[in-house]
């Protein structure tokens, strides 16, 4: 009898970890009385809007990029993604002396193009109703011989991404449960293979919207599953099915998939904003969006978060908080 092995393991997220020391920030972890008399837990929040580019992108971005060979390396690099993983990618490539091309969506946020330009990348648009950004992504590699960094279909951006649930146990210690926010799966999948290779008890939770629950879908069928392009004020969530590499990861590790509402969503960047004094763009405040709403069932005694990101700009978070 033969078994599929794991696409990534400890190792290689403390692999990640080792070749990010001095490169990522080492992000804060914020407590909240107020957050754990509402929702009944010790709450603990790793802050990844505190990363460079506003995100953990960063994480995943570089350890995958500062593999490639120098030949590479001089050729450039390519990528597509809604907005924080296209600036990583493109903050990656400055800080290894390279050039970045990016495939973005045409609708991606205002605030996530410039900073990507701002870093010094190439950015060529699509529509992401009509158009396949793989594809597109894939040919404008090939033609310019351009190395392609997903932005989770990959072990070493997996394992990245994962170096931050591992920061978390090291400065928190023991968790009950971990909540995670659900794109593409890179994150969670990181996260879990990092906690469930320390703490095999602890509980993994990810966090999606409603309108695009493509990974809740696929663990209760047991395979993946295609869902219409979700239209989500989480735009970092918008897709319409998990990761290949990224669903064999998770449905091995991750516990349950809890569904948010857009305006559970508006609701946790207020909070987040006025009682926790950060900025958070609404993917990465689903999973406190689940923990204030109800969302996550009963809650264990202490309970870590990953707050995925940050990059949103002030008209747009305007926008959102006043509808609350």
């Amino acid at each position: 009898m033969t078994t599929t092995p794991p696409t990534i393991t400890l190792d290689d997220v403390r692999d990640a970890a080792a070749r990010l020391k001095g490169v990522a920030h080492r992000t804060p972890v914020l407590r909240s009385r107020t957050l754990d008399a509402l929702v009944g837990a010790e709450v603990l929040l790793k802050c990844e809007n505190f990363q460079r580019v506003g995100a953990f992108k960063f994480r995943g971005a570089y350890n995958a990029a500062s593999r490639l060979a120098p030949e590479q390396l001089a050729r450039g690099i390519a990528a597509y993604s809604s907005g924080n993983h296209a600036q990583a990618v493109a903050l990656a490539a400055r800080e290894l002396g390279t050039t970045a091309v990016i495939v973005m969506p045409e609708d991606a946020p205002g605030s996530k193009r410039a900073a990507t330009e701002g870093y010094g990348a190439e950015i060529v648009t699509y529509d992401r109703y009509t158009e396949d950004r793989v594809a597109i992504a894939d040919a404008l590699a090939a033609d310019r011989g351009l190395a392609l960094i997903p932005p989770y279909e990959h072990p070493h951006v997996m394992a990245g991404q994962g170096t931050a649930a591992l920061e978390l146990l090291e400065e928190a210690g023991e968790l009950d449960a971990l909540l995670v926010p659900v794109g593409g799966g890179g994150l969670i999948a990181g996260s879990a293979t990092a906690v469930k290779g320390l703490r095999p008890g602890t509980r993994i939770v990810g966090v999606e919207p409603e309108a695009g629950d493509d990974t809740k879908r696929s663990l209760e069928a047991g395979r993946r599953v295609e869902i219409p392009v979700p239209r989500t004020i989480a735009d970092g969530q918008a897709l319409h099915t998990p990761g290949e590499l990224t669903f064999s990861v998770n449905q091995r590790l991750v516990d349950e998939i809890a569904l948010v509402s857009d305006d559970e969503i508006r609701a946790a960047l207020r909070f987040a904003f006025e009682r926790l004094k950060i900025v958070v763009e609404p993917s990465g405040a689903t999973p406190l969006a689940a923990l204030l709403a109800g969302r996550a069932g009963t809650l264990p005694r202490r309970v870590g978060v990953i707050v995925s990101g940050g990059n949103i700009d002030t008209g747009r978070f305007a926008e959102l908080c006043g509808g609350v």
